[in-house]
This record gives C-alpha cells, sequence and structure tokens, in this order.
C-alpha cells in the first residue's frame, strides 16, 4: 500500500520543494514531482541555481525519451504513463489519479487558509481510501529529518 506524508506549513512550496529534492536526489531516490504547468518553470529555475555547484539533476515530459528515462526527479503537470519514480511529490492541489502506482507520496502544503482546505480534502480522501496519512508538522523539524526513500 502507498504510504502518503503531508509536510504542512511549508513556507514556501516551491522553496521546499527544491531543498527536498535535493536531499532525497542525495540519497539516490528517484522522485516525480507533479506540479500545475505555469509552476514548472520557477521549480526548473530554482533546481539550477539552488547554489552554486548544487545543480539538481531533473527532466521533464517534453524533454526526449532518452534524457526522461534517466532523470532522477521527473517533473510533470500529470500522471505520466512511465515513470522510473517510487516517490511520488505532489504540488498540486488535487490528488493524483494513479497515486497508488508510487510506494510513497508526499503532499507539500503551506500555511496559507486556501491551501490548508485542499490539503484537507485529500487527507480526507486517502483515508476514506484506507490509507492513514502522515503527518509532518515543518515548524516542529528541519525539512532534512522528513526525507526518506
Amino acid at each position: 500500500m502507498t504510504e502518503v506524508a503531508f509536510h504542512f506549513n511549508a513556507p514556501d512550496k516551491l522553496g521546499y520543494a527544491c531543498r527536498l529534492l535535493r536531499k532525497a536526489y542525495l540519497r539516490g531516490a528517484r522522485l516525480l514531482v507533479l506540479l500545475d504547468e505555469p509552476d514548472r518553470p520557477s521549480l526548473d529555475a530554482a533546481l539550477w541555481t539552488m547554489a552554486p555547484g548544487a545543480f539538481i539533476p531533473h527532466s521533464h515530459t517534453s524533454d526526449p525519451g532518452f534524457v526522461w528515462s534517466r532523470s532522477p526527479i521527473q517533473l510533470a503537470s500529470s500522471l505520466p504513463v512511465q515513470s522510473h519514480a517510487t516517490v511520488l511529490v505532489n504540488l498540486c492541489n488535487e490528488v493524483p489519479s494513479g497515486f497508488d502506482r508510487y510506494a510513497r507520496v508526499i503532499e507539500v502544503v503551506t500555511g496559507g487558509d486556501a491551501d490548508r482546505q485542499q490539503a484537507r480534502e485529500r487527507w480526507k480522501f486517502y483515508k476514506e481510501n484506507g490509507i492513514e496519512p502522515l503527518r509532518h508538522d515543518l515548524r516542529l523539524a528541519p525539512p532534512e529529518s522528513q526525507i526518506s526513500h
């Protein structure tokens, strides 16, 4: 069964995602990041420029197949037919259809009222489908302790 973890109170969803992805990449994880298409250029740029010499290899569904298939971090605006990822990082507002193809789902949630309300709906969906989500309050623990693969 898929493990679902909610990371609550992220001060900046994309900034937190970058730190999470960097840590996971350094641990050898293979991840798919699901995000709204308008957010992709910002995340893409951030993964290139996090810190000097700290490029995080990633690709997008529009990249050539050989790049996509070898990339440890894949960015998509909908779940692709094929992905080697075992961890799905959901930055969208809905539960992605097909989330259960992944061993783990990480839901990143800011402290904003609208984002929290949408997260409550996703939490409810997972519970109704027999999954007991894990709760990680980012105000209480550093991001490094929230990442595993």
